[in-house]
């Protein structure tokens, strides 16, 4: 596991650079990854509200496309209030998530700081043993 103040710089600095126009609320997070490598994300804000994307979310999506691994270690969120990661986004980063006890710590701006076990933000999340795969219907010629 990485020192926390690594990834507590990685979110800080993301959340310099979040996009809020709306709601002047800045949020960046940091991911640590099976890899050992550190994915920072902000919000990014939109007028059409549901396509906002939160500081988690652009976290996982940047450790997916470049590649920095395929599950979390630990999650670190700093906002001006040290918030816990929203519902949509706890189910987002349960995808990535193989071990319950995965730390999430929470940073407000006097450096003050909580931590969870991700199962307890997200005890009853949605798995993939809910989803029954089923093939592709054939293609009529």
């Amino acid at each position: 596991m990485l020192p926390v103040e690594q990834l507590l710089q990685v979110a800080q600095e993301a959340r310099n650079h979040a996009y809020v126009p709306y709601s002047g609320y800045r949020v960046g997070a940091a991911i640590e990854t099976d890899k050992g490598e550190i994915v920072g994300g902000c919000n990014v804000e939109n007028l059409s509200y549901g396509a906002t994307i939160c500081a988690e979310r652009t976290a996982v999506t940047r450790m997916v496309a470049s590649g920095a691994g395929s599950s979390i270690r630990q999650i670190l969120v700093a906002s001006q209030d040290g918030v816990t990661p929203c519902g949509i986004c706890l189910q987002v980063l349960k995808e990535f998530v193989a071990d319950g006890d995965v730390q999430v710590h929470c940073f407000d701006e006097d450096g003050s700081a909580h931590r969870f076990r991700f199962r307890d933000l997200l005890p009853h999340g949605f798995e993939s043993v809910n989803v029954r795969r089923t093939e592709p219907p054939a293609t009529q010629v």
